[in-house]
């Protein structure tokens, strides 16, 4: 498969504009940003192409829902059901915080295809390449239990080359996007994700 590597805006902040982050994104190397979906399309064309865009609050197709508030799994589903090509991502709470857990969604919601945070399922002790053949989206970074966001060198229970070759193997043709961030608000506090998904992408590019 090809490695293009984008990178997720929140990796240079919340408080940023489309055109500079797509501006930053280009300066480091990375293949196209991933945006919210409230962002409006841009009048030019960004410095590097909109790959992803995330939903935190109704699901929308053909884009990520992260949804940051409680649900119960019935109304989960139902919404899911109600937006088909919508792609809710593996989080550390909520309905999709393990593998059997998305496995029991994806057999309620025929087609179903998930974003798969690498960071948060290793974060919550589970294996994401249990969920390459469900991908319609990955996001990368670096984790172990308990410690959502490890820089590659400090080691980590993701193994990106067979997640690469796996994915490869079900002929994933999705984008992979690097996600560091410094939400200390959130409970997940970084010094400096920038270098994390800097290195991260490097690291991932060098297979």
């Amino acid at each position: 498969m090809s490695v293009d590597v984008g990178v997720v805006f929140v990796v240079f902040g919340q408080e940023i504009t489309l055109e500079r982050a797509a501006a930053l994104a280009s300066e480091h190397g990375f293949a196209h940003l991933d945006v919210p979906t409230d962002w409006p399309e841009p009048a030019e064309a960004p410095a590097v192409p909109i790959g992803d865009r995330i939903s935190t609050r109704q699901p929308s197709t053909g884009a990520t829902w992260a949804p940051m508030r409680p649900m119960a799994s019935s109304e989960f589903v139902g919404a899911l059901r109600d937006c088909p090509g919508c792609r809710p991502e593996t989080l550390p709470v909520g309905p999709l915080k393990t593998v059997e857990r998305v496995r029991e969604i994806a057999r309620q919601v025929p087609g179903l295809r998930v974003t798969v945070d690498t960071g948060h399922l290793a974060a919550n002790g589970e294996d994401p390449l249990e969920l390459v053949d469900l991908a319609g989206h990955v996001q990368l970074r670096q984790a172990a239990p308990g410690r959502p966001q490890l820089h590659v060198e400090e080691g980590g229970d993701v193994d990106f080359r067979e997640l690469l070759h796996r994915l490869d193997a079900v002929g994933y043709a999705g984008r992979l996007s690097v996600e560091y961030f410094d939400l200390p608000d959130l409970g997940f506090p970084l010094e400096d994700p920038l270098r994390c998904a800097v290195d991260l992408a490097a690291f991932i590019r060098s297979f």
